[in-house]
């Protein structure tokens, strides 16, 4: 019953606005990917210009793997641009660039969201890779053990949820500083800007996908701790 229960209706909803949200960022990417930027900035480029502009002239920026790989490293103080981003003067990629940046601009000025992200990571990663195994064996198992193992997985499970509650503002505020930073230091057009918010919009919403998903996954283990 675990596996085929009506409550798998509750996250049609979520899946649908997931599949939704990949189309955007896809389509956004996959366009403005190929647009260049009036100055031919790369990627790589613009982030060192921002970087530079806000203090951060020692954190490094490298080339990694994969496509929309791009992050920045808080623990190693390092950014990390995929190929695509690092090497190409497009739309996309100064924009991709200067998200990353802004949460390296965020991580020096102590924005309490990311420091607060960053801090539960090793608890959420546990969280998440434990919290399914322990409700399905709560639910296997019944009684008062069961139970008590049940609730805990839904415990962790609400760490999941909150972890990407946190990440929601973290992310809309890096987006926010990117587009300020791309403007004031005339790395794009302003014309150029509505093609970088609407990338930067699309990304935006693959997190906010990811928290309705989670809570939607919450709902259903509750109505099901409920139905045990």
């Amino acid at each position: 019953m675990f596996y085929y229960d009506p409550t798998y209706i509750l996250l049609l909803p979520a899946i649908i606005f997931a599949f939704y949200a990949q189309t955007k960022i896809s389509s956004a990417y996959g366009r403005y990917t190929k647009v260049r930027n009036r100055n031919n900035i790369t990627g790589a480029q613009a982030a060192r210009m921002i970087l530079d502009a806000n203090g951060l002239a020692d954190v490094p920026i490298e080339i990694t793997k994969g496509r929309l790989s791009d992050h920045y490293d808080p623990s190693k103080r390092i950014m990390r641009l995929s190929p695509e981003v690092y090497n190409a003067p497009s739309i996309a990629a100064v924009s991709i660039a200067a998200h990353e940046s802004g949460h390296a601009i965020q991580h020096s000025a102590g924005y309490v969201p990311l420091s607060i992200r960053n801090a539960i990571v090793p608890v959420v990663n546990i969280a998440s890779m434990l919290s399914w195994p322990l409700l399905i064996i709560g639910l296997l198992v019944g009684s008062a053990t069961g139970s008590f193992i049940f609730n805990l997985g839904v415990l962790f499970f609400l760490g999941v949820v909150v972890f990407h509650a946190i990440t929601l503002p973290v992310e809309f505020n890096a987006s926010s500083r990117a587009i300020a930073q791309l403007t004031s230091l005339d790395i794009v057009y302003p014309e150029e800007t509505a093609g970088s918010k609407k990338v930067l919009s699309a990304a935006a919403m693959t997190y906010v996908a990811a928290l309705a998903m989670a809570v939607a996954n919450l709902l259903r283990i509750l109505i099901l701790r409920r139905d045990d």
